[in-house]
């Protein structure tokens, strides 16, 4: 059987660069994989003719005589020499599916871990968060380990080259066609053994501890926003370098202002004299007070805005707006006295029909519509 067109294989064009190569080889390593194709001898087949495929575009050289010769171009002993080795699987699956599954590099034959990113939660009153503010955290995580340097080992020892891998990390593994490269089980890819390990981080490298950092919050922040701290996580291990730290901002509640971005918003007790006579009440913002003009006959649940009266945010140095919400108060521990000259108006007000409650008289009249319609 005729083998078909390696750029075909991985249904890429001619010009494909070498990261659409790469992907293109990813997608189907991935879909037909041994692993998740048990006893499925056509994926098996599919998964190695894409390795060959993906061995020889992959290669700039191959690449250049599979282009000018064909298959004949790239096999043992034709234009361009070449050929295809059990090994040279290995490293193609190494190197893809290492990208794809993640691990450390490699530094000095061992290899390295880059630390892990760590997460706080700042909780700020919202004055803080719009102004900005220092402030100043204590984070538990693992650093260095100051005796042994990180080596984790005894100090004046040092770690011994593992035997099992001498040094590599990696053991490779024949199963039949192909070379697996695997994690070192012995050293757990570090390329070393600790015979002796410190007494301060047991061989570890690292130890917990806790960090006094300081962190300054920006104008404007709001709840949900991050900061980064570079290099302020985790250490890494075997020399890798250390995580970040990760600042996310929670707000606490107010007692008057609820936020939403740039804007805020309140409610404002009115008594039910200045709602029907209008008037003026004090307001509060951020800023300091200003007087919010009532006018005469507002109703509960009426919204003031006031333009200017926000935040600004991190994002937008314009100030948003502070939207004011009435809420007429309805008197309580009235004297009898009170309560006699308050029944007295109702009976004023009642007398005048709609000119004086035209939402009362209005909703009445929908209610005896909806009744009717009911019963007939």
């Amino acid at each position: 059987m005729a083998k078909r067109d390696y750029y075909e294989v991985l249904g890429v064009s001619k010009t494909a660069t070498s990261d659409e190569i790469k992907k293109a080889y990813r997608r189907l390593a991935m879909k037909h994989h041994p692993d998740r194709n048990k006893d499925d001898a056509e994926a098996e087949a599919r998964f190695k003719e894409a390795k060959e495929s993906y061995e020889v575009l992959s290669s700039d050289e191959k690449r250049a005589a599979y282009d000018q010769f064909g298959h004949e171009g790239i096999r043992s002993g034709g234009p361009g020499g070449g050929g295809f080795s059990a090994e040279g699987f290995g490293d193609i699956f190494g190197d893809v599916f290492g990208d794809i599954f993640g691990g450390g590099s490699r530094r000095g034959g061992s290899q390295v871990f880059r630390g892990a990113d760590l997460g706080y939660e700042l909780k700020l009153d919202l004055e803080a968060a719009v102004s900005g503010d220092d402030v100043t955290i204590d984070v538990p995580t693992q650093v260095t380990c100051d005796v042994c340097d990180g080596s984790g080992a005894k100090k004046g020892t040092e770690p011994k080259q593992c035997h099992t891998c001498g040094g590599v990390g990696q053991v490779r593994m024949q199963q039949g066609f192909f070379s697996i490269q695997q994690t070192c089980p012995t050293c757990k890819g570090a390329g070393t053994i600790i015979e002796d390990p410190c007494d301060a981080c047991h061989g570890r490298g690292r130890i917990r501890k806790t960090k006094t950092l300081s962190v300054k919050v920006p104008a404007g922040v709001d709840d949900g926003d991050r900061i980064r701290l570079s290099g302020e996580g985790e250490a890494g291990r075997n020399g890798g370098p250390p995580g970040d730290l990760y600042v996310e901002i929670r707000l606490k509640p107010h007692k008057i202002f609820k936020r939403d971005g740039a804007d805020l918003s309140c409610e404002v007790p009115v008594s039910f004299a200045t709602a029907a006579l209008g008037g003026e009440v004090e307001l509060p913002t951020l800023d300091g007070h200003v007087s919010l003009k009532v006018p005469a006959g507002t109703q509960s649940g009426k919204v003031f805005r006031l333009r200017g009266k926000g935040v600004v945010t991190v994002r937008d140095p314009r100030k948003g707006d502070l939207f004011a919400q009435v809420s007429v108060e309805t008197p309580i521990n009235l004297t009898e006295e009170q309560k006699s000259l308050l029944r007295q108006f109702d009976d004023k007000v009642k007398s005048g029909g709609d000119s004086h409650s035209p939402r009362a008289d209005t909703w009445i009249d929908t209610v005896k519509r909806f009744f009717e319609r009911i019963s007939s």
